[in-house]
C-alpha cells in the first residue's frame, strides 16, 4: 500500500473514531436527560399490598423502551453519515481515476511531442550537413573555375 492510501486510510478511521465518540456522547447526553426527566409516581393505598415487582417492571420496561428508540435514532443517524461517507469516497475516487487517466494521456502526448522533437532535430542535422556539403561542393566548384580561368 502507498503512503497515500495509508493515510487516507488513517484520516477515514479517525474519522469513524470521531463519529463513534460523539454518536457514544449523544446517546449518553440523551439517556441522562431521559433518566433526568423520569419521574415515579407512588400511590400509596392504606391496605398495605404494594405490589414493587410490577412497578419496577413498568419502569424497566419504559427504560428499556427509551433506549430502543435512542438506539434506532442512533443507527439511522450512523448509517446516513455512512452512506454519505461512501458516496464522496466513490466520488473522490472517481476523481482519482480521472486525474489518473488525464495523467496517462499527457504522458503519451510528451511522448509523442518527445518523438516529434527528436525527428525535427535528426532533420536539422541532416540538412545541415547537406548545407555543409552544399557549401564544400561550391568551394571546389570556385576553385576548380578559378584554377581554370
Amino acid at each position: 500500500m502507498s503512503k497515500v492510501e495509508l493515510e487516507a486510510k488513517v484520516v477515514a478511521l479517525n474519522d469513524d473514531i470521531n463519529f463513534l465518540r460523539t454518536l457514544n456522547e449523544m446517546e449518553l447526553t440523551e439517556l441522562q436527560s431521559q433518566i433526568s426527566d423520569t419521574s415515579v409516581v407512588l400511590s400509596m393505598d392504606n391496605s398495605r399490598s404494594l405490589d414493587l415487582d410490577s412497578i419496577i417492571a413498568e419502569v424497566k420496561a419504559q427504560y428499556e423502551e427509551m433506549a430502543k428508540c435512542s438506539r434506532a435514532e442512533a443507527e439511522a443517524w450512523y448509517q446516513t453519515k455512512f452512506e454519505t461517507l461512501q458516496a464522496q469516497a466513490g466520488k473522490h475516487g472517481d476523481n482519482l481515476r480521472n486525474t489518473r487517466n488525464e495523467i496517462s494521456e499527457m504522458n503519451r502526448a510528451i511522448q509523442r511531442l518527445q518523438a516529434e522533437v527528436d525527428n525535427i532535430k535528426n532533420q536539422r542535422a541532416k540538412l545541415g550537413a547537406t548545407i555543409a556539403e552544399a557549401e564544400e561542393s561550391k568551394e571546389r566548384i570556385q576553385f576548380q573555375l578559378s584554377t581554370y580561368g
